[in-house]
């Protein structure tokens, strides 16, 4: 089965049932609706002459229009490349890298478009979601034309989706996802988290994140739930989006879970159905884990997964898990072999941390990078990075990137242990811990913390958190700070913190 196929399913089946909800513009398309315009979309793509294997660039904030174009080009074999609306300034090494046909945006994006188009050969037409414009088809006028669609492709084993790493190990890479491996996946995902036609799953972060398309977008629809996007999310309006539409899903990133959880403190309940979190994009604190069970009275189920997946390496259950199980990820997904490698690549025992690697549905490989695709593909195994460790049960621990690792005084530092020991404190609301270079120790451990109360001195946190952690915590430089700088899919940029910490410290 294909991707854009569950439309057609759904349309079948249950052609009157919701398939999207557009929640800024309150605007929702039935599953048939939805089926239909997206074979006005394929028509237009079409007459673009936009042909199987092409790359379409969608550079848009989410909306309906997002939705139907990234479905459009999976029903003509095109290849739906997203780029974050947040790298405008960085749009022409996206373009070059993939080399699309057609590149779709919003009227807001178009000095970026047309500055980056213009050194990009490929492109032989620039169409804007909101009309006509200098140089760019109108997207409204060709979806009222009505045009033909062409013939179904049909190949299960080509590639649907252009994923782009957040490049925190370099350059962005666009992992190839294909059809079928991400619909195992995702129906994995339904699986796991007990996914019914009455859900409402509801999903505020970037659509040009893969953890949106195997979170918040396809598994509802491999159970004909219906799925809702918002583009301009505050605590206090996410909120209520989520009260009014009766979600019982809530697809997000920690960050926006913590809201949803202070939010519902404020207004006394939680908003409308939900009935679990799910959270993507980075590590879980165990503190936002616990005060979902315990303030709440909903399971926030972890999910740990990487662009080039399509779906997840592990995740937890939509269940109200035990203090022990709060530290780890959850299971792997039965479509996946997890294991845990030393450097050699041999098998570790239980218990010991390694790299997190695993075999089965996969990427097909990073666009026109084979030198990367092997070395991340090595001996059959997708090597994610990532450390981490499985117990006796099969629980998945991640410890963090291996990038982020830190030396101190010739000790392994994992950066977490300190983050979720900063974390439980209820006078912290988040913490990250880089380091700076450091001509006695090697690196210097800096914490950053904002602080639910800003009376603290930082210097207090530390002596808090001393006997937590496995470290002498002497060297741990404690700063507060207001908001953390964050990647456009919901992680705390730790680079830039990492720059900030050395500016600081000069």
């Amino acid at each position: 089965m294909l991707l854009h196929q569950l439309l057609l399913q759904g349309a079948a089946r249950q052609p009157d049932k919701t398939a999207f909800c557009w929640v800024d513009r309150k605007t929702s398309l039935t599953y048939a609706e939805a089926a239909r315009q997206m074979d006005h979309f394929a028509g237009a793509l079409h007459h673009l002459r936009v042909v199987k294997g092409d790359r379409v660039t969608i550079f848009a904030h989410n909306g309906m229009d997002y939705l139907l174009g990234m479905f459009a080009c999976w029903r003509i074999g095109a290849i739906a490349a997203l780029v974050n609306v947040r790298f405008a300034g960085e749009l022409e090494y996206y373009l070059h890298d993939h080399q699309p046909t057609v590149v779709i945006y919003t009227h807001d994006m178009a000095e970026a478009v047309r500055q980056a188009a213009a050194t990009t050969p490929s492109i032989r037409h620039l169409v804007c979601m909101d009309g006509p414009q200098p140089g760019a088809e109108s997207l409204p006028a060709l979806l009222a034309a009505g045009l033909t669609a062409p013939a179904d492709p049909g190949d299960e084993a080509a590639i649907a989706h252009l994923s782009y790493t957040s490049g925190t190990t370099g350059r962005p890479k666009g992992a190839c996802l294909m059809h079928e491996p991400t619909m195992r996946a995702t129906n994995c995902i339904a699986e796991r988290l007990r996914i019914a036609s009455e859900d409402i799953s509801f999903g505020p972060t970037a659509l040009s994140s893969s953890y949106q398309l195997v979170g918040n977008l396809l598994p509802p629809l491999h159970r004909m739930a219906t799925v809702n996007v918002m583009s301009q999310w505050t605590q206090q309006a996410g909120w209520l989006a989520l009260d009014v539409t009766q979600s019982s899903l809530f697809v997000a990133n920690p960050t926006l879970l913590a809201e949803v959880l202070e939010e519902s403190k404020l207004q006394g309940r939680i908003p409308g159905s939900l009935r679990l979190g799910l959270s993507g994009g980075g590590p879980v604190p165990t503190a936002l884990k616990k005060a979902w069970r315990d303030e709440l009275g909903i399971p926030l189920v972890e999910s740990y997964g990487q662009s080039e997946l399509g779906g997840f390496v592990a995740m937890g259950f939509p269940a109200k898990e035990p203090d022990h199980r709060l530290g780890a990820v959850g299971l792997a997904q039965p479509d996946k072999e997890v294991a845990i490698l030393d450097k050699a690549g041999k098998a570790l025992p239980v218990g010991e941390v390694g790299e997190i690697c695993l075999r089965g549905g996969f990427m097909h490989g990073y666009w026109g990078k084979p030198d990367k695709t092997a070395e991340a593909l090595k001996d059959g195994w997708l090597h994610t990075g990532d450390a981490g460790w499985i117990d006796t049960e099969g629980y998945v621990t991640m410890r963090g990137r291996f990038s982020e690792l830190l030396t101190v005084a010739e000790k392994i530092w994992f950066p977490r242990d300190v983050e979720e020991a900063l974390a439980d404190l209820p006078e912290v609301k988040a913490a990250a811990v880089v380091a700076i270079p450091d001509h006695l120790l090697g690196q210097r451990p800096v914490a950053y913390v904002m602080l639910q109360d800003e009376t603290i001195a930082p210097d207090t946190l530390k002596r808090l958190i001393e006997h937590k952690v496995p470290y002498n915590i002497e060297p741990l430089l404690m700063k507060s700070i207001a908001e953390f700088p964050m990647t456009p899919t919901g992680k705390i940029a730790k680079a830039e913190l990492r720059e900030l910490a050395i500016l600081t410290a000069l």
